[in-house]
């Protein structure tokens, strides 16, 4: 590897009510696939990838990304925070827009890795984007429901891959960008 190229780890934990997609986009982002069956996950699921982002500032810029799939069960708010939370450097927070009572309940996941972690960077993914004919949330929604979040908010589809890629790599430039101070 070049040794121009700066190296950065990253912990981005995912989080969302349950069913709405976020171990299909995880899987889609690292493998660069989809699987139909629904897989419920328990606690946590760790998944990694590594990616160069190009440049950062001038500097070229490698990432090892450990993306912590996080169990969509609110009731176990309390111990993500303890267990799962620590040293996270960004959230990917997923609401399925087929179903609008999951991004009501995104700000509640949004605040609860920010109470454990600190103002870090979040993008909102509105997943499922598939299913145009059972499309629930609206454009105003999430302008309303996430207006204090200032975060970027991108509509994926972890079926066909759509905007998959550049929301976690648009993530990932985002904390480095906030971590270069130079």
């Amino acid at each position: 590897m070049d040794t121009d190229v700066k190296t950065y780890k990253l912990k981005i934990c995912l989080v969302g009510e349950e069913g709405v997609g976020k171990t299909s986009l995880v899987h889609r982002f690292v493998s660069g696939a989809f699987d139909e069956s629904y897989i419920r996950t328990l606690g946590a699921v760790v998944s990694k990838k590594s990616v160069t982002l190009g440049s950062v500032r001038g500097r070229p810029v490698h990432v090892d990304m450990m993306i912590l799939d996080i169990m969509g069960k609110r009731t176990f708010l309390q111990l993500f925070k303890d267990a799962y939370f620590n040293g996270a450097k960004g959230i990917i927070a997923v609401f399925d827009v087929t179903r609008k009572p999951s991004l009501r309940d995104l700000t509640l996941w949004v605040d609860g890795v920010r109470d454990s972690v600190g103002p870090v960077p979040a993008y909102a993914l509105g997943n499922k984007v598939d299913l145009k004919e059972r499309r629930e949330v609206k454009d105003e929604d999430v302008r309303e429901v996430l207006a204090s979040y200032e975060c970027p908010v991108l509509y994926t589809s972890a079926k066909t891959g759509e905007n998959v890629e550049q929301a976690f790599q648009g993530l990932a430039k985002t904390i480095i960008e906030s971590l270069v101070t130079e």
